[in-house]
């Protein structure tokens, strides 16, 4: 059977995204997507499979599935395109597979999922994305933390607020949570 994961990035207040991408860059959280999800199918909504920059369209090293009403096109290219997630069958022979975003596919998903690998970003965001802030959804209360890599520190990170652009070290942090039920 295969296991459903999440795995997101959030501020400390929340903020997943700006409704098109992330505001910020931390490279070691990108290492560390990387690495949780390489070889393993991964389901985005199609806002964040378009949120993708071209040339890593589809994520390699894995399945690439894309949920959406749109029927599969140009836009599409190099993913599987479904109307819901994938059915057991189709993820038969894997272990786990990755919701990967937006907003709207966490919440719809987050009680089917059994793992969730969450990075927290070092800073409040909601004042300066207003009501573009997408944000992470609530972890329910039968999950429970099972991994902290406690503060870590990105000296490449940046944040990107529209125009003010600040690059500096932001601290971060791995949490990793399993439903209760299923450990």
């Amino acid at each position: 059977m295969t296991q459903l994961g999440a795995i997101w990035a959030q501020s400390l207040d929340g903020i997943i995204g700006n409704g098109t991408d992330m505001p910020w860059h931390v490279p070691e959280d990108l290492a560390h997507f990387r690495a949780i999800t390489t070889g393993y199918p991964v389901i985005m909504g199609r806002r964040t499979w378009l949120s993708l920059p071209e040339r890593f369209r589809p994520l390699p090293g894995r399945e690439n599935f894309v949920l959406s009403t749109r029927k599969a096109g140009q836009w599409s290219q190099g993913a599987t395109v479904l109307d819901q997630l994938p059915a057991e069958e189709d993820l038969e022979s894997i272990d786990q597979a990755w919701i990967m975003g937006g907003g709207q596919v966490y919440s719809s998903t987050i009680d089917q999922v059994d793992l969730l690998e969450v990075t927290l970003i070092g800073a409040h965001l909601g004042d300066s994305l207003g009501d573009r802030a997408v944000l992470a959804p609530e972890i329910p209360r039968d999950f429970g933390l099972v991994a902290d890599s406690d503060w870590l520190f990105s000296v490449r990170g940046r944040l990107d607020l529209g125009e003010h652009r600040q690059d500096l070290p932001l601290r971060y942090r791995f949490l990793s949570y399993q439903r209760k039920e299923a450990a």
